[in-house]
């Protein structure tokens, strides 16, 4: 299995150092030449593998330059510290399913790729003897799942940029109270984009970026897509082991995915196109709905800084998604010459338009989309406590909502667990009254003393504060 670039400037190239370069050379995002095909034999061999025999498994097949042994070490390790069954699902009538993904230490789905993340990027850099300065953004929960994942680590450093602000006090907390000295804390003046466009800067710098020893591991990392593919394949199994064996082959599922950078979901389009059969990927967007205009009306159009709201699911606060390049990249047949014609598009007018092909996101790629308000979130909070009991973070209300619109007959709607609620328990008591309790751990965290570097929006600032403490 070898990686190019989305752009077309970068030469084939294995797992490995694709997973340290972050943006591909020339801006683009690396993608495999071809996706691995796994047939009805092998999903039903690998039905009885635990999460992390799964995973070692899945991740076999983009990680051709790393041993299966190697990998299974790694998938132990990075989920030994789970549940038994690390990804439990759970239903919550009404033809849903939750698929747990918060399980991990920081209490988000980001733990499930990081942790592994956190394994394979240590081990590549002792066989090279390199170091990495892993410069990232977060709009919540990537944060801390990084940092949490890399904290210690001799050869990697984290410099993790947040907006000042736009977080929950329990993401800020988590984030801010390590205080590791290989973790950098520093919060931006701005939004998230502003964030994500100070690391695009600094990763578009070849020279800066080389003589830093620079990286990345939010999704524009091609190991988190590949980790994240792993909970597909086994959501599908957990949910057809009641099909009798029969009727397995084929059996379809829709998966409904919270979303904010893309990523997530687009590890669900890889596994689609790998074998796991998904009738449909629905996407939820919160009032930051750039990405269901898109897939409505096929026009992407990001919006300003001054225009991204803040809302109550935090972590979707996101205008530009960086994953969509990858999308768009299948949807234009991998002509890199189409993709780079859009983004400059993007960038000389503010928008492209596929508004010509976009029947074919439903007919042929089966994503379908839809948006969710603060009062959406409230009262989906309300509703799946009264009906089920079980008490979801906001941004997993925004998937229940949309995944509400979109519930076939016969077809098991699963939505993607997005984090535990007390992550945002302001939320959570205005949707319902409840005051969410707290571990002794957790408490202690929440009121420990902060780190954290604030700074403008200012690429030059940044670029001196990296300089300053980066490991070489």
């Amino acid at each position: 299995m070898r990686y190019i670039s989305t752009r077309g400037g970068m030469q084939p190239q294995p797992f490995s150092e694709t997973l340290l370069e972050g943006l591909a050379p020339d801006g683009g995002l690396a993608v495999p030449e071809a996706l691995p095909q796994v047939g009805t034999e092998t999903l039903e061999r690998w039905r009885a593998l635990t999460y992390p025999q799964l995973a070692a498994e899945v991740l076999g097949l983009f990680a051709t330059d790393i041993s299966r042994e190697e990998l299974a070490r790694m998938t132990d390790a990075a989920y030994a510290d789970f549940p038994d069954a690390v990804v439990p699902l759970r239903s919550i009538g009404g033809g849903i399913t939750l698929v747990g993904l918060s399980e991990g230490p920081t209490l988000a789905f980001k733990d499930m790729a990081m942790q592994f993340l956190g394994q394979v990027i240590e081990d590549v850099l002792e066989k090279k003897d390199r170091v990495l300065n892993i410069v990232g953004a977060t709009s919540g929960d990537t944060g801390s799942a990084a940092e949490h994942a890399l904290r210690g680590k001799d050869r990697v450093s984290v410099f993790m940029l947040s907006p000042q602000g736009r977080m929950s006090p329990f993401q800020r907390a988590q984030m801010f109270s390590l205080d590791d000295a290989n973790v950098h804390n520093i919060a931006v003046e701005g939004v998230f984009d502003d964030c994500q466009n100070l690391v695009k800067k600094l990763s578009g710098d070849l020279d800066f970026k080389h003589a830093q020893n620079l990286g990345a591991v939010n999704s524009i990392n091609l190991g988190r897509i590949a980790a994240q593919v792993v909970y597909y394949f086994w959501a599908w199994m957990r949910v057809t082991d009641a099909v009798e064996p029969e009727f397995r082959t084929g059996f379809e599922v829709s998966f409904t995915v919270p979303s904010g950078n893309f990523g997530n979901i687009l590890s669900g389009f890889f596994a689609k196109n790998m074998g796991v059969p998904i009738r449909r990927l629905v996407l939820a967007a919160n009032e930051n709905n750039v990405l269901d205009e898109f897939f409505r009306t096929g026009i992407y159009r990001p919006r300003s800084a001054a225009d991204t709201h803040a809302t109550s699911s935090p972590s979707m606060d996101i205008s530009k998604a960086s994953n969509l390049e990858r999308f768009i990249f299948d949807l234009v047949g991998r002509s890199p010459e189409r993709v780079v014609a859009a983004w400059r598009d993007l960038d000389q007018q503010g928008f492209f338009d596929f508004s010509a092909e976009q029947p074919r996101f439903e007919s042929e790629f089966g994503i379908v989309s839809g948006t969710s308000t603060h009062a959406d979130r409230l009262a989906t909070i309300r509703s799946v406590y009264e009906g089920s009991g079980e008490i979801i973070d906001p941004h997993t209300a925004d998937g229940v909502k949309v995944a509400r619109e979109h519930v076939e007959q016969d077809v098991p709607m699963l939505v993607l667990e997005t984090a535990k609620p007390q992550k945002f328990a302001e939320t959570i008591t205005e949707a319902i009254g409840v005051d969410l309790e707290f571990s002794p751990e957790l408490r202690r965290m929440l009121d420990a003393p902060q780190h954290v570097t604030e700074m403008a929006d200012d690429e030059q600032a940044l670029r001196a504060f990296i300089e300053q403490h980066a490991l070489r």
